[in-house]
């Protein structure tokens, strides 16, 4: 019995820790005007921070079809010599990723079996979760307990994000229209955390300054909740902002007393363009 594991281009897995886990990624798509594109493939991160940044286009996502998972569940199943798969997704309160996945699962289900993990996250507090569920994999664990090990992990992560405006994140349906321009006529600087799978804006602080402080605070106080004889893993997220993120890294550095990974990773495209230019966002994900 040889189960693999799948996730999407949400989780934000660096191509060689992806690689060296071996985690399979199914991207999700950037809309920008009439072309489809596929995060990760067809399009950069740099890329859809210009488009942001000019705005003279409408960018959109929109999330894997059914077919697509088919052919990659079939591919991957042939390609790993697997019985099973277990595909870690991104947040269903976000993205429809997870209904199309279970409904390719549904239809490869003679083939091989899909086990489908709604993360109820995003970024790298999915993506260390697939790279441990591979990890155990490998070390022999059936697709029951891999997937078990993803939602625990997801489970116990925490996601903060600073953003710059929340105007990207209205235009994509992910905040309220009223919370939006209540942030923008009074020039707040919105402090979010993903809740029960949603992004949610967890603080309104009136400067820049105090709520990337306010960002480090949360997540230092994450860290420290964590027993100091539990391992966990920290990704400091950007999007067009790598100065402030290794700065931030920096910092963060001695609050986790080398338990274990410390990422510096680029925001995908994906979520990229929900939350726009100059975003910062810290995943903090205990070892379960």
């Amino acid at each position: 019995m040889t189960t693999a594991v799948l996730t999407d281009s949400t989780a934000c897995l660096p191509p060689e820790l992806a690689e060296h886990a071996g985690v399979a990624v199914i991207p999700l798509h950037v809309q920008v005007g009439r072309s489809t594109l596929a995060e990760g493939v067809d399009i950069t991160v740099a890329e859809v921070a210009e488009l942001l940044r000019a705005g003279k286009e409408r960018v959109g996502t929109s999330r894997p079809a059914p077919g697509e998972f088919v052919v990659a569940f079939r591919d991957l199943a042939e390609s790993a010599g697997a019985d099973s798969i277990v595909a870690v997704l991104l947040s269903s309160a976000i993205s429809g990723t997870v209904e199309a996945a279970q409904l390719a699962a549904t239809a490869v289900r003679e083939e091989v079996r899909v086990e489908v993990v709604d993360s109820r996250t995003l970024g790298m507090g999915m993506g260390y979760a697939a790279v441990s569920a591979a990890r155990a994999a490998r070390e022999g664990a059936g697709a029951d307990e891999v997937a078990d090990l993803a939602r625990r992990r997801c489970e116990a992560s925490s996601t903060y994000f600073y953003v710059d405006t929340l105007e990207h994140l209205r235009r994509g349906g992910r905040v309220g229209t009223a919370q939006a321009i209540v942030g923008s006529a009074l020039a707040i600087k919105p402090l979010l955390m993903l809740t029960d799978g949603e992004v949610q804006l967890a603080e309104r602080v009136r400067t820049r300054a105090k709520a990337l402080a306010r960002l480090e605070e949360r997540c230092r106080e994450a860290i420290d909740a964590v027993p100091a004889d539990q391992g966990l893993d920290v990704a400091v997220h950007h999007l067009g902002w790598p100065d402030q993120a290794e700065e931030l890294q920096g910092r963060l550095r001695e609050v986790c007393g080398g338990r274990g990974r410390l990422d510096l990773v680029e925001l995908g495209a994906v979520a990229g363009v929900h939350t726009g230019p100059g975003t910062l966002a810290v995943a903090v994900v205990p070892q379960v």
